[in-house]
């Protein structure tokens, strides 16, 4: 009778865990979401590049050579001029140096483009918005859950 109990309170604990593990996941693909679609409601304004270039960067003294491209615009927005910086919300290096040099390529000093403004700063801008592809992702960590309460209710209901 004890073996049986330990087992159900062990089942019960890892549909737990499952259910936990499943939500921390789930929420955070769907912040990830929440903030690519967010820039999508912020105000397009036409921009100007003015700086496009490589940088080449060691993170560490025995790191790789990382690869970041660095492009500047103008915007102009209720009348003030701003700059920024960023092509997407969130970026990063890579150790690709052709993939860094396609970038550049997209964003010629010169060329005139969409940024996309933050209402709430006009100082942040950007020019790409973030894939939505967490959206579709999020029903595996749904399974754990749906697992984790399966495992609960089938412990709960054992005699």
């Amino acid at each position: 009778m004890t073996s049986t109990k330990g087992a159900r309170t062990l089942k019960v604990l890892m549909g737990l865990a499952l259910i936990i593990m499943g939500a921390i996941a789930t929420g955070v693909l769907w912040v990830s979401y929440k903030r690519a679609e967010e820039t999508r409601h912020w105000k397009p304004v036409p921009a100007v590049i003015t700086v496009s270039l490589l940088l080449t960067e060691r993170p560490t003294h025995n790191s790789p050579l990382a690869y970041r491209p660095e492009i500047h615009y103008h915007y102009t927005i209720e009348g003030k001029q701003h700059t920024s910086t960023h092509i997407r919300r969130v970026e990063g290096r890579s150790s690709h140096k052709e993939g860094a040099e396609a970038r550049l390529e997209e964003y010629p000093v010169g060329k005139e483009v969409t940024a996309w403004v933050n209402p709430a700063d006009h100082d942040f801008a950007l020019l790409e918005h973030s894939s939505r592809a967490a959206l579709y992702s999020i029903w595996f960590p749904c399974l754990f859950i749906v697992g984790g309460l399966g495992m609960i209710i089938s412990a709960l209901r054992q005699k």
